[in-house]
């Protein structure tokens, strides 16, 4: 089970890279859970979906350094970097802990930190 969850959840995260949000809430149950621990919870599919709407205006990019299956959990480890409209982009680390039940995503642990990287406009002519 934890390596068909592994490769949902790549599929799930393939689908958010290419700006494909709908298909990645596919992935998900309709009364998914999202804990941005620290932060706030998100109730059900349409929250998410209202968030990633104002969060995601851009795809944005997501490195996994490790994903770690057993059972019904998967976790996630990486970095994620977010471009605003006016294309700013803010960078994170982050540890994703998936809950799957019935091969879709029913919980997130989300424990986000964001992180600081040389400042790319420094370099510009």
């Amino acid at each position: 089970m934890s390596d068909k969850n592994k490769a949902i959840l790549e599929a799930a995260n393939a689908a958010i890279a290419q700006g494909n949000y709908e298909e990645f809430l596919s992935f998900c149950t309709d009364d998914t859970q999202w804990t941005l621990v620290g932060d706030k919870t998100l109730q059900g599919k349409e929250a998410v979906r209202q968030w990633m709407a104002t969060e995601y205006v851009k795809p944005p990019l997501n490195i996994v350094a490790n994903l770690i299956a057993e059972g019904d959990f998967v976790t996630a480890l990486g970095d994620l970097t977010i471009k605003d409209e006016e294309g700013k982009a803010t960078h994170y680390s982050y540890c994703d802990v998936w809950c799957f039940r019935g091969g879709k995503m029913v919980e997130l642990k989300a424990f986000v930190i964001k992180t600081k990287v040389k400042d790319e406009s420094s370099n510009a002519a």
